[in-house]
């Protein structure tokens, strides 16, 4: 029997997939405590099935508490090495896996790699013709083509993706609304999208998250004080309805942003796409997106979420490097 177990290390969250498909996803701010970071993967890994195999990737380099990417892969892998047998250890990049010992040479190799790791996994998806993977997180959204049973993008450095927007920098959970709505509102980190899709009940209410703007919890009645402050007021005194459009509206700019991304990224394909695939927490605004492009149904949305349970598609990457160091 298997036992893979594959790792994503963000800067916000600490995602881990066994191949059994069982997986965990926790908040961890890496950019605030990168020396705490061996613990955070020792305890969230002693809640996962035993393994003898890890894979890794990451985006965490970049977090600002790094002086360059290069260093922050290096203080990474020293927090995985610890994890594990170093020959049992393997780490994503661009072009397949590396030893550690390899990794660490070209540590750029394998900065920000995970998306092609999830690109690849989804192809079997799309065995044949067109299709595009929409993997929307909590932060960031990546938009990968396809093309018989290969991925295909314009770029892998994530300075070149996002100019050919297939990294965008918007998410369910951690984008500030100032950056969505520009001009209008408070120009302040009163609010994230968290708030907007707690109001809509698209994600649950979670007392015990105080991962929010303000520290408070991610209760609706929590989230209805920190959207009236982006409107340079407070629940008593913004009427409810002026909260309820503030909410339509970032759902619809983000939506639109998206689509237009869609469109763009779908035109390198050499027919638009008949397929398309979901992943990560935020399938639901994929859904979305994908209804205003009249050209998908039931039967060509590939939701892993549906095939494979919502933790899975949460954790999507860290499951994709599992399964490809598995087989």
């Amino acid at each position: 029997m298997s036992h893979t177990l594959g790792l994503d290390i963000g800067g916000a969250n600490l995602k881990a997939a066994h191949v059994s498909r069982t997986a965990c996803s926790r908040p961890f701010e890496l950019w605030r405590h990168p020396e705490r970071l061996g613990i955070a993967l020792r305890d969230l890994l002693a809640d996962m099935p035993a393994f003898d195999r890890l894979a890794v990737t990451m985006t965490g380099e970049l977090c600002d508490c790094f002086e360059s990417r290069r260093q922050g892969v290096l203080s990474i892998l020293r927090s995985v090495a610890d994890l594990a047998d170093h020959a049992n250890i393997c780490v994503w990049s661009q072009r397949g896996f590396l030893a550690l010992d390899a990794a660490r040479r070209d540590p750029l190799a394998v900065a920000s790699a995970n998306w092609m790791a999830l690109a690849r996994f989804a192809c079997r998806f799309v065995p044949g013709g067109c299709g595009l993977l929409l993997d929307i997180g909590s932060t960031t959204t990546d938009l990968v083509p396809l093309h018989d049973g290969r991925p295909v993008p314009r770029a892998l450095a994530d300075a070149d993706r996002l100019r050919g927007l297939e990294l965008i920098y918007t998410g369910v959970r951690r984008t500030p609304l100032c950056a969505i709505l520009g001009t209008g509102v408070a120009a302040e980190l009163f609010a994230t999208t968290q708030d907007v899709y707690l109001l809509l009940e698209m994600l649950p209410e979670n007392p015990d998250d105080r991962h929010s703007a303000d520290g408070r919890p991610a209760t609706r009645s929590a989230a209805r004080a920190r959207l009236a402050r982006m409107l340079c007021g407070d629940a008593e005194t913004i009427p409810r309805q002026e909260i309820d459009r503030l909410v339509d509206r970032v759902r619809q700019r983000q939506v639109y942003q998206l689509s237009m991304a869609f469109e763009h990224v779908s035109r390198s394909l050499p027919a638009l796409p008949t397929t398309a695939v979901l992943a990560g927490e935020g399938e639901f605004l994929g859904r979305l997106v994908l209804a205003r492009q009249n050209c998908f149904s039931g039967d060509t949305i590939v939701s892993l979420n549906e095939q494979l349970g919502a933790e899975i598609s949460r954790a999507a990457c860290a499951y994709a490097v599992a399964v490809l160091a598995d087989e």
